[in-house]
């Protein structure tokens, strides 16, 4: 009985692998970009300004917009990071490690509002600077996904699961340690930086595997 036992939950497994490969999930490769608050956007570029947007991301309610500011570092300076709207409670800026080299910086992988012992920052924007005592990190990969869609995958939200792209161009590379984020107000996509989209030679739009 036992082994019937392992048996069956094997199979069954499988069944859910299988049923998730034959999912494409789109890429979503995210730059360098900052969400800021209201409060250090008005420091950055005058009392009165208004967020302007340039268009709206794949993810529902996001926008890029139009401002952009300066990110300075211990080594070095980013120049022209886009911010993403709307405003967010927390001050929270994304980059790759290699942007993190070039800041002289060491922002630990977190996922997006965990910002407790990040790195420091100094913001620069036409009007003013802003020092931040925490908000710099790697933005952990995670995959995005609605309930219906996680329904009919077989993802829960907060699961790790492992995830192929880039298969048949020659860089395929599968991403351990990806974070299921399920929510209403998602769409399904799996979010690299640039740095791991160029380790597989993907872009947006490609599409990944979960495996």
């Amino acid at each position: 009985m036992e082994n019937a036992g392992l048996v069956e939950g094997l199979a069954a497994d499988i069944a859910k692998r299988l049923r998730r490969s034959k999912t494409p999930v789109p890429i979503g490769v995210s730059n360098r970009h900052a969400h800021i608050t209201a409060e250090h956007f008005e420091a950055l570029f005058g009392k009165g300004a208004a967020i302007t947007k340039l268009r709206d991301l794949t993810q529902p309610g996001q926008f890029a917009a139009d401002e952009r500011f300066d990110v300075q570092g211990p080594k070095g300076a980013i120049k022209g990071v886009r911010l993403l709207g709307p405003f967010r409670p927390k001050t929270q800026i994304e980059v790759s490690r290699t942007d993190a080299l070039a800041l002289g910086v060491q922002p630990p992988v977190r996922e997006s509002g965990d910002l407790g012992g990040s790195a420091p920052l100094r913001l620069t924007g036409p009007c003013g600077s802003v020092e931040v005592r925490e908000g710099l990190i790697l933005a952990r990969r995670h995959l995005h996904c609605t309930p219906a869609a996680a329904a009919a995958i077989g993802l829960s939200n907060g699961e790790i699961v492992r995830v192929s792209a880039g298969r048949g161009g020659g860089r395929g590379t599968v991403f351990e340690d990806t974070v299921v984020r399920v929510s209403e107000k998602f769409s399904l996509e799996l979010h690299l930086d640039t740095d791991e989209a160029n380790a597989a030679g993907v872009k947006t739009g490609d599409l990944a595997h979960i495996v």
